[in-house]
Protein backbone atom coordinates (compact mmCIF):
# COMPACT_ATOMS: atom_id res chain seq x y z
CA UNK A 1 0.00 0.00 0.00
CA UNK A 2 2.79 2.67 0.93
CA UNK A 3 4.85 1.59 -1.97
CA UNK A 4 1.90 2.66 -4.23
CA UNK A 5 1.78 6.03 -2.55
CA UNK A 6 4.85 6.16 -3.15
CA UNK A 7 4.93 5.82 -6.48
CA UNK A 8 1.67 7.42 -6.96
CA UNK A 9 1.55 10.71 -4.66
CA UNK A 10 0.57 13.37 -7.07
CA UNK A 11 -2.11 11.24 -8.74
CA UNK A 12 -2.98 11.01 -4.80
CA UNK A 13 -2.59 15.00 -4.14
CA UNK A 14 -5.13 15.21 -7.08
CA UNK A 15 -8.05 13.31 -6.08
CA UNK A 16 -7.81 14.94 -2.79
CA UNK A 17 -7.42 18.63 -4.33
CA UNK A 18 -10.14 17.30 -6.22
CA UNK A 19 -12.98 16.46 -3.57
CA UNK A 20 -12.00 19.65 -1.89
CA UNK A 21 -12.98 21.70 -5.37
CA UNK A 22 -15.86 19.34 -5.64
CA UNK A 23 -16.98 20.54 -1.83
CA UNK A 24 -16.39 24.19 -2.53
CA UNK A 25 -18.50 23.86 -5.52
CA UNK A 26 -21.31 21.77 -4.10
CA UNK A 27 -21.37 24.39 -0.80
CA UNK A 28 -21.80 27.52 -3.26
CA UNK A 29 -24.65 25.98 -5.28
CA UNK A 30 -26.38 25.19 -1.89
CA UNK A 31 -25.87 28.93 -1.39
CA UNK A 32 -26.88 30.39 -4.54
CA UNK A 33 -29.87 28.59 -4.40
CA UNK A 34 -30.28 30.04 -0.55
CA UNK A 35 -29.98 33.56 -2.00
CA UNK A 36 -32.30 33.18 -4.94
CA UNK A 37 -34.86 31.59 -2.62
CA UNK A 38 -34.92 34.66 -0.44
CA UNK A 39 -34.77 36.84 -3.43
CA UNK A 40 -37.68 35.45 -4.66
CA UNK A 41 -39.93 36.31 -1.10
CA UNK A 42 -39.17 39.87 -1.78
Amino acid sequence: MYEFLEQNSIYVVMTIVLMVWSGVFLYLLRIDGQVRKLESKK
